[in-house]
């Protein structure tokens, strides 16, 4: 199964739902497509099985049941899905198609492309083949331990 997640974000996410619904149609995407569409509207999306919010733990359910994670920029998608160790497809909300206030969005996964936590190409299509031909996203190394002791370190030196 594939999950798409587009965020609570209020302004509508159409542009990836389009994306995915093409690559159904032309069957490029063969399996279940479940799409958590926020305040995207849907109702001209056929092959899509959409739901506008889905509760915490029953996101965290459809995380660990995913093949594959598709999503927008945010960070708490991106994070939970790279947390799990899944292969996630990042696309950013762009404000020249009004999807978003600014493109900070494609600031976040370029950083994650960068460590090779993710993947985001800008070909939905190629992405996916490089999910069916083994990508793998680096693992999750939290930097918490790494903060805390500059944190630690500057306060005994002060």
């Amino acid at each position: 199964m594939i999950l798409v997640v587009v965020g609570t974000q209020e302004l509508p996410f159409t542009r990836l739902l389009q994306e995915v619904e093409d690559l159904v149609k032309t069957g490029s995407i063969q399996e279940k497509v479940l799409v958590q569409n926020g305040h995207t509207p849907v109702e001209h999306f056929s092959y899509l099985d959409c739901t506008p919010f889905f509760s915490y733990e029953k996101m965290d359910e459809l995380y660990d049941q995913a093949r594959v994670i598709i999503s927008h920029g945010g960070t708490g998608s991106l994070i939970t899905g790279i947390k799990k160790g899944k292969p996630v497809i990042a696309s950013a909300r762009l404000s020249k198609y009004g999807e978003h206030n600014d493109d900070h969005q494609e600031e976040i996964i370029a950083q994650f492309v960068e460590t090779k936590h993710i993947l985001s190409s800008g070909d939905l299509a190629k992405d996916l083949d490089s999910v069916n031909e083994g990508f793998l996203p680096a693992p999750f190394e939290s930097g918490r331990k790494k903060i805390l002791n500059k944190l630690r370190s500057f306060i005994e030196d002060s």
